[in-house]
């Protein structure tokens, strides 16, 4: 008699996140000494929403 295989399932794949695209979001930053300025330029930063995974909190 053959030993029976178990198959395991795969979890539920959980919606994306809201604020960002693939846990990344592009934010704007200060330049300057004295007198900051927004710079017109962006910088990637991770999403505080789901902390870089990509995906929405269970919460």
């Amino acid at each position: 008699m053959a030993a029976r295989k178990t198959t395991s399932r795969k979890p539920a794949k959980k919606p994306p996140c809201p604020n960002c695209q693939g846990g990344h979001v592009l934010e704007s930053f200060q330049v300057g000494g004295r007198r900051k300025r927004v710079s017109d330029d962006r910088q990637e930063a991770l999403c505080l929403t789901c902390w870089g995974t990509g995906e929405a909190p269970t919460d």
